[in-house]
């Protein structure tokens, strides 16, 4: 571009140079462009580009035992094949009048499905992602009850912690925090329970927690409540193996979907999953289709509710939140449908097998498993090598390492999170603990 050209653009924006356009990118992220020779041709550029972007590596290439929310799943070939069709591939969901019946009736078995695995009577067509459930389910519990205050475990992840802060600030709604045990890694849910009773509008508790443990007194813990309105976090995958929250109590359920069949796409696009009991259903955000008959009396489907202000009366919204996963809730419902009940079973059977013999084996001179209980596909190690270090060298034996916890969690010290999946075989563990008595 001639630089008169460009000077006038720049001028018309108001900045100084092209790089003020980029300034909503960290600075350690940014770079000073390619190095390209003068004079090269579109054929050259791109062949230089791909051997710079040869240098990357992948999951396929390396073992990935990072996961808290994204983890790296085998996904059947077919929700890919379903996915790439082209009345699907949007994430877009559009109005009322717009809506294909067959579009319709894919979230519909999808919030069917969910509904199912989670035990709940009410599924919406899903949120932006597993942190954004969480902070909606927040304002969601204040519509329910008065309450100054939503109370979460203080061990919990720094990413939602941040959007909730985030969602409750307009509501004047504080954030209180209970603790867990350093020994067992489970939380104190009798702290819960005391905070919950001095002005809470509702309590949040994970199953799996943080730690990857299934924290048993989670179970009794709406009885202790009351009136308080229970949220409870999980792993969708799990809940083929552990009790779904709707046969305890829980008032909403929410959590990350992407362990069901979305693949990690470099940390998103993710799927929100969002259900309530039926008495909360006029208060859950987002939108849900539902079943009827149309003026001929055959089945049909339809947008039952509604929440955001575009359709309703603003004072009335429950949420403003304009779209919804589509796409990515397609995925989970082939994922599920492809895997059946029993299928999905055997994936949870298979994780947990393999990280009952990572726990059993991942016990050296300089590291060791953190704490012991049931749990689903994650595990705590305690290491005397810093966790950051230790991972970048872990990177250099073709090994994603686990999740430092030390930078929100300091009590831990050296502690950090790993993942397992139901592809993984005794001898990756093996090797893994091979190159950890090295590099740890």
């Amino acid at each position: 571009m001639p630089s008169d050209e460009r000077s006038e653009m720049l001028n018309f924006l108001g900045l100084d140079n092209v790089e003020e356009l980029f300034s909503d990118i960290p600075a350690p992220f940014r770079t000073n462009g390619l190095k390209l020779r003068s004079g090269l041709s579109e054929m050259e550029v791109v062949s230089h580009v791909r051997s710079l972007l040869g240098r990357n590596r992948n999951c396929s290439e390396m073992k990935c035992f990072l996961g808290s929310g994204i983890y790296d799943i085998f996904i059947p070939s077919v929700v890919g094949q379903v996915l790439s069709r082209s009345e699907l591939y949007t994430a877009y969901t559009p109005y009322q009048a717009e809506f294909s019946q067959g579009l319709l009736q894919l979230i519909f078995e999808y919030q069917s499905l969910m509904s199912e695995l989670t035990q709940m009577d009410a599924v919406n067509a899903s949120m932006y992602d597993g942190s954004t459930a969480l902070a909606e389910a927040a304002t969601m519990c204040r519509r329910i009850r008065e309450g100054g205050t939503f109370v979460i475990p203080m061990a919990l992840a720094p990413w939602k912690k941040s959007v909730l802060r985030n969602y409750l600030k307009g509501l004047s709604i504080n954030l209180v925090e209970y603790g867990f045990d350093r020994k067992t890694g489970h939380f104190k849910l009798d702290e819960a329970v005391s905070h919950a009773k001095k002005d809470a509008c509702g309590v949040y508790a994970e199953m799996p927690n943080i730690f990857g443990l299934y924290d048993e007194p989670v179970l009794d813990l709406k009885e202790a409540l009351g009136d308080v309105p229970l949220v409870v976090g999980v792993n969708p995958a799990s809940l083929a193996s552990v009790k779904p929250p709707g046969e305890y109590g829980a008032d909403i359920v929410i959590g990350e979907g992407q362990s069901l069949g979305i693949g990690m796409n470099t940390g998103g696009p993710l799927l929100g999953v969002f259900a309530c009991r039926k008495e909360h259903v006029r208060k859950m955000p987002g939108r849900i289709v539902g079943a009827t008959v149309d003026a001929d009396g055959k089945r049909a489907f339809c947008l039952t509710l509604q929440a955001r202000e575009q359709h309703i009366r603003r004072s009335r919204a429950t949420s403003n939140i304009c779209t919804n996963e589509t796409l990515l809730s397609v995925a989970a419902s082939v994922y599920l449908s492809s895997l059946g009940s029993s299928g999905l079973a055997d994936v949870a059977r298979k994780t947990e097998s393999v990280r009952s013999i990572a726990m059993r084996e991942l016990n050296g001179v300089n590291y060791n498993v953190l704490f012991d209980g049931p749990g689903y596909n994650e595990f705590t190690i305690q290491t005397k090598k810093e966790p950051a270090r230790l991972m970048a060298e872990l990177v250099e034996h073709g090994i994603i390492g686990g999740l430092p916890l030390g930078e929100f969690i300091p009590e831990l010290g050296n502690a950090s999170v790993w993942a397992v999946n139901e592809r993984m075989r005794e001898n990756d563990i093996v090797e893994l603990k091979n190159v950890l008595d090295v590099v740890a």
